[in-house]
Order: structure tokens, then sequence, then C-alpha cells
């Protein structure tokens, strides 16, 4: 990197983390690009990515808080009096974010010398809970400038996070990934001007698999952790459907959760068990195994009884790279990338039959097939370029340093 490069710092809760790939290829990417980053991890995570150092936040260090909070309060008193008045007046949408926001405290108490003694450029937290939290008691504090992304999580589950608009109000900009994220942001009242959305991306693209000849059975493939958000309770009764109309399909749904056990014994009362296999955790170079294999890819994402819902999974741009068609609920952001009928296909996921029909058709019509996943495949190249969508994310850093 160039040895003036402004020092961007990020803060996560936990980096590196398996199942947020999306996060590292952002990385990668600005890597490649020249950034020169601090990496901080709140919680896991820790030692070191592609040659960064990744700084894990000590628990320990929290002790340091009896002392540190009256010697930052002293300094500040008016940034304790907001929190002791935010604390007093509303209630947190769960206990886990509770103590994520408590988590972000802490650590931006207790690390606020360091960033004194030598302070970046600017500070970016990768998501709207503890590390926006963090980000944002350090402005409060010592001026820091900072920005924050904002995902499904953030935005949705039970609510939104505790103190999102307060502390994303303050932002020198907002990242967030999808149109319907930036719409909720607006929503909320946050000032569009500040809202940019960039998409995620691959830092490499594939090698298209080949159509199969024959397609019966359908090899399909769900990748997803077994939450109520992911609706895969549904998916396996689209499975029962696609039995019960006599279309031939094997199954393998990848991934892993709190619901693994209650999915697999309602496979069992469907009668479907031995067409669908859970497969468990992958790591992500087993994930493109799996996409290679499936001929289709579901994602019957649902509204979850706690708000919680997908923004644009990013292995719904990953299975259109790799030539595997995507069939998806309308739900979320999953139609930014998926129109039906042009590079992919979209059902209700509360009508069965409908899937049934468009997997029938998938697995008997080649011509369909061949345009939807070329369809597919130059929306990715299009929308999700990592390298690119780095380079757009990484002017709007060197932008807001420059303005500073």
């Amino acid at each position: 990197m160039p040895p003036s490069a402004p020092v961007i710092a990020y803060l996560y809760t936990t980096f590196p983390k398996p199942t947020e790939t999306f996060l590292q290829r952002e990385i990668v990417a600005l890597k490649a690009r020249g950034a020169n980053l601090r990496l901080y991890s709140m919680w896991g995570g820790g030692g070191t990515f592609r040659g960064i150092p990744v700084a894990r936040f000590n628990k320990w260090r929290l002790l340091t808080l009896f002392w540190l909070i009256p010697y930052e309060s002293w300094r500040r008193p008016e940034v304790l009096k907001q929190l002791l008045r935010g604390l007093s007046t509303r209630r947190a949408p769960s206990w886990l974010n509770f103590w994520e926001n408590m988590l972000g405290a802490g650590f931006a108490c207790v690390h606020a010398r360091s960033f004194r003694r030598n302070p970046p450029a600017i500070i970016h937290a990768a998501w709207g809970g503890g590390p926006a939290t963090a980000a944002w008691i350090l402005w409060r504090l010592d001026g820091h400038r900072f920005s924050a992304a904002a995902h499904a999580y953030d935005i949705y589950e039970h609510g939104g996070d505790w103190w999102l608009r307060e502390k994303l109000e303050q932002a020198a900009f907002i990242h967030t990934s999808t149109e319907m994220g930036r719409a909720a942001l607006v929503a909320r009242g946050l000032s569009p001007a500040s809202i940019i959305c960039i998409r995620r991306g691959l830092d490499q693209l594939p090698a298209m698999q080949p159509l199969r000849a024959s397609r019966s059975p359908l090899q399909l493939l769900a990748v997803a952790r077994l939450v109520p958000k992911k609706g895969l309770d549904l998916q396996l009764r689209i499975y029962a459907a696609l039995k019960a109309a006599g279309v031939p399909f094997a199954a393998r749904i990848a991934g892993d959760g709190p619901l693994r056990a209650e999915l697999e014994r309602l496979a069992g009362r469907l009668g479907i068990a031995g067409d669908v296999t859970f497969t468990g955790h992958l790591p992500q170079h087993e994930i493109w195994a799996q996409l290679a294999w499936a001929d289709a890819l579901l994602h019957t994402g649902i509204i979850a009884p706690s708000g919680d819902r997908d923004g644009l999974p990013n292995v719904i741009p990953e299975a259109m790279a790799i030539g595997t068609v995507v069939v998806t609920s309308p739900t979320a952001g999953t139609t930014e990338a998926v129109t039906d009928g042009v590079n992919g296909m979209v059902a209700p996921v509360e009508d069965p039959a409908a899937w049934v029909a468009a997997l029938r058709r998938l697995s008997t019509d080649d011509a369909l097939a061949e345009r939807l996943r070329a369809a597919g495949r130059a929306w990715v190249e299009g929308n999700f370029d990592a390298h690119k969508n780095a380079g757009r994310l990484l002017e709007r850093f060197h932008q807001t340093i420059a303005a500073a």
C-alpha cells in the first residue's frame, strides 16, 4: 500500500467469521486496492487475515472500566449523561442486543486512549450494533470521524438495533448493500444523502458449470443457517409436494442452527427424510462444490416472528455466478438480483404448487435453463464484483477523509 495511505480502522463484532465471507471479501478487495486497514474484533476472531493483524479485544480489560469510566466521564461528562438518559428512557429489543451495545461501549472506553494517541483517518463500523456503538462513542469522546454499515439484522431483528438512528445519524455515511435496506433506513428518518447502497461481491468469479444434459432427478440445494427467517419448514413442504407430484429430486440443505433437529423430524413426518440430506455447516470451498453439484438453489426466505429477514444472501449471486439457477421467494432483497423468468425464478413460498411447476419446467426445458443461467452470470459480472464495489467504497472513504 502507499506509505501515505490514510488509516481506516474497521470494527467488527467477530472477525474473521466463517459464515460472514462477504465481510472477508470486502477486506480482500480493499487491500488489493491499497487501503491501509486496521482491523479490530470485539468478541471472537483475531489473529491475522491475509497478512493483516486482527486485534481481538481482551475482555479482561473491561475490568479497567472501574477507573476509565470516571476518567472519561470527567473529560466528557455530556457523553455519560446522554448514555444514562438513554438507558433510563428506553428498553433494548432483546438481551442480546443490549449486551452487544454494552460490549461496544466497553470497547470504546477501553480503547479511547490508544485511538487518541494513534488516531485513524476514519473509523468504520462493519455492523450497526456493537461496532457502531463503539464508533459513535469514540466520536463523542474525541471527535473521530466514523462511518457505519447497516445490515438486515441491524435494521429488522426485533425492530432493529437499540440505538440505531442516534448512532447512524452522526455517521459521515452509512453503507448498506440492498435498496431494501436503504429504503428502511430512510423510513427511520435518516438522510437519504448519507446512505450509499454498494453491493458486496465476489473477489474471484468461478468457472461456470455446464448444464446437466439430464436433470432427472433434479439436484436441489439450500445454503442457509437453520433459523426461522430461512423458511426451511416451508421448503420441506415444497419437497413433499415435488414427491407427491412425481418429480424425481435429491435435495441437500447445507448449514446448521437451532432448528436442525426440528427440521429433521419434520422431514421424517413428511416422508422425505430419504430425499433430503442435512449436511451441517460446510466451509466455503465445499459450498462451491455443492453449488457445482446443484441444478437449482432454493431460497425460501420469510419474515421471521422477530421481524428478522434476509437482505440479499450472498449465496444467491454465488449460485448465479457458477451457473446454478436460483428459485427464490420474493421476500426481502432477493428480487433486487433475481427477476422471474429473466435470470432466475420467483415464487411465493406459501404456494408449493408454484414451486413444483417452476422446478418441473427447469428439469425439462434446456433453452429456458440456459437463458436463465447466462442472464444470472451477466448480473453478477455487472453488479457483484467485489473489486469494483470496494473501489466505490474506498472512494467514499477518501472523500470523507478529505472533507474532514
